[in-house]
């Protein structure tokens, strides 16, 4: 979800208001999506690399995320949204690890729509976590046998299926850091609309683009 900043620049406003911004796109987004019958999104809130953004703003997107945890409950129950947030809580403060754990519990039986908010989170954390886990599981067991059917189960997405469609907005043209493993076979839509613009309608025109490819997985004959 990439443009909040520079939306918020693009106004003369500070970046907070910009990420302000950003997460009422995604309650439009979310909805959207559960109207559609899409079973999972997975957001790239807040990367293991966002830490190196000035104090003020990171402090500033910590205080909306606890404020979404809040105020969003009573919405994703309505509309049927499963909360899951993927990454390295340790570094949360305490409050916001008990938001994040209260937040998946009270949403953890509904079943319209999961969504991931991948917080404190990178595809290469992920990759080395699973592999500790998978050895901490298996003491005694030689690394050099180790499968990518074995691994996957220690992923942080251990029950989501793999990226089918991942978009980028704000003009980027990389994936930085996101869900690697599980994006080997996606097809990567980037767009130029900055996040707090990305709307339901400009939902609609990636899965328009994503329902023209032709995905093989590697082989020579369509899926």
């Amino acid at each position: 979800m990439d443009g909040n900043r520079r939306w918020a620049k693009s106004r003369f406003l500070p970046a907070g208001l910009g990420h302000a911004a950003g997460a009422q796109r995604v309650r439009d987004i979310v909805r959207a999506c559960g109207e559609i019958g899409i079973p999972q999104l997975s957001l790239f809130a807040f990367s293991t690399e966002n830490w190196r953004r000035p104090p003020d703003e990171v402090s500033a997107l910590m205080g909306l995320f606890m404020t979404y945890l809040k105020k969003e409950i009573r919405t994703m129950n309505e509309n049927g949204v499963r909360l899951r947030v993927l990454g390295d809580r340790q570094r949360f403060s305490t409050t916001l690890q008990e938001l994040i754990a209260q937040a998946e519990s009270a949403t953890a039986h509904n079943i319209g729509i999961t969504l991931n908010v991948c917080a404190n989170y990178g595809g290469r954390w992920d990759m080395l976590q699973a592999v500790k886990a998978w050895q901490k599981k298996n003491p005694d067991v030689d690394i050099a046998s180790l499968t990518e059917e074995a691994l996957a189960p220690f992923l942080s997405t251990t029950d989501a299926p793999e990226v089918d469609l991942l978009i980028r907005t704000g003009g980027e043209s990389r994936v930085s850091n996101f869900l690697l493993w599980q994006s080997a076979y996606a097809e990567l839509f980037f767009c130029d609309e900055l996040w707090p613009d990305f709307s339901p309608e400009s939902l609609h025109k990636a899965l328009d683009w994503f329902a023209g490819r032709d995905r093989r997985f590697g082989s020579s004959a369509p899926m």
